[in-house]
């Protein structure tokens, strides 16, 4: 697979793990049993199924230690926010706290485009906003060195 397609099947992947932590969320459904039904019942094509269920597996294990990186970057209590943006943002923790190979950059333009496609149509601005604080608070050195 090309570099492009790897790429492609990342964002797939993220797209499908946003709509899966959002049943989760909503349902409360166990993970694994999201898993299964979305591999049992959706067309997962183009996706990279490793990190899809690496995400959906991992992200309700670390749920509290995600959300409290992102309650130090809000403006407002975590459950006004809309349940995509806060799976979206949920994506985005895990990644920055995660993820060092992806550029700070990319979780964030990841984020706002996921937001951009399931949240409230201004939600990918809150998105971007609270993103970036966690950027400069979990990756301050890549962040400095950016500028």
């Amino acid at each position: 697979m090309t570099a492009h397609g790897i790429y492609r099947a990342r964002v797939h992947a993220r797209r499908c793990a946003v709509q899966a932590l959002y049943q989760w969320q909503i349902a409360g459904h166990d993970p694994d049993d999201i898993l299964l039904e979305f591999v049992e019942e959706r067309e997962l094509l183009n996706v990279d199924m490793d990190y899809f269920s690496m995400l959906v597996s991992t992200v309700p294990v670390q749920f509290e230690t995600l959300k409290t990186d992102l309650e130090n970057c809000l403006d407002r209590d975590w459950q006004k926010l809309d349940p995509v943006e806060r799976s979206v943002l949920l994506v985005g923790a895990y990644e920055m706290r995660n993820c060092p190979e992806i550029p700070y950059r990319v979780v964030i333009n990841e984020s706002v485009e996921l937001c951009k496609m399931f949240g409230t149509s201004e939600g990918y601005r809150y998105v971007n906003g609270v993103l970036d604080k966690l950027a400069q608070a979990r990756r301050s050195p890549e962040v400095v060195a950016s500028l």
